[in-house]
């Protein structure tokens, strides 16, 4: 019989092959390194997928991003505050000499929460500034470039991500899984 996938049976952030589970001290150091996160809001049934810079903040454990004032993403989320957040990272491809073995290296980290739209002018400036820092620690707001203005503010909404759960897996083999029983594959093509 097959696993119930409903979420009264088994968590959204429950991991299928639990090898590849990792504990929460790795995926929030993955999220602090991590570049680009997807986030999926949805309108009714429709979802729709964005990716995006992002900020973990440990502290507040949330996640914080911003786009357009007026666009899908902002109303989806006045419409809908649950979203699903995806950070990844990928190694060398893996080839086999068995169709179903061939992979990739892989890590990710899958977040759950819900979406609230800031209002509050600090509150969003502390948002953007812990953006531009993660991204460009170099650079302090006043020295190197002119902090956030009032205006600026206006035309972009920021928004932060109650994490309610998330799951971190890792799949970072040397190989694919090979067969004894079909010739090995030749030199020039392994990783």
């Amino acid at each position: 019989m097959p696993k119930d996938y409903g979420l009264e049976r088994t968590p959204a952030n429950q991991q299928r092959r639990p090898q590849n589970a990792r504990d929460d001290e790795w995926t929030r150091n993955f999220l602090l390194r991590g570049q680009v996160a997807y986030v999926a809001t949805h309108w009714d049934e429709q979802p729709f997928i964005n990716p995006t810079m992002y900020w973990y903040d440990a502290e507040q454990h949330r996640i914080f991003f911003h786009s357009n004032r007026k666009g899908r993403v902002r109303a989806n989320s006045e419409r809908h505050q649950q979203v699903c957040l995806a950070v990844s990272e990928f190694g060398k491809l893996l080839p086999s000499n068995i169709a179903l073995e061939f992979s990739i290296q892989y890590a990710s980290v899958i977040v759950y929460g819900r979406l609230q739209i800031l209002e509050d002018a600090e509150e969003r400036r502390y948002a953007l500034d812990g953006l531009i820092h993660k991204y460009f620690p170099q650079f302090s707001p006043g020295r190197e470039y002119r902090p956030i203005t009032d205006t600026e503010l206006l035309r972009t909404s920021v928004y932060a991500i109650a994490i309610e759960s998330w799951s971190g897996k890792e799949n970072w083999p040397d190989q694919a899984g090979q067969s004894d029983e079909w010739p090995p594959l030749p030199e020039h093509l392994r990783p």
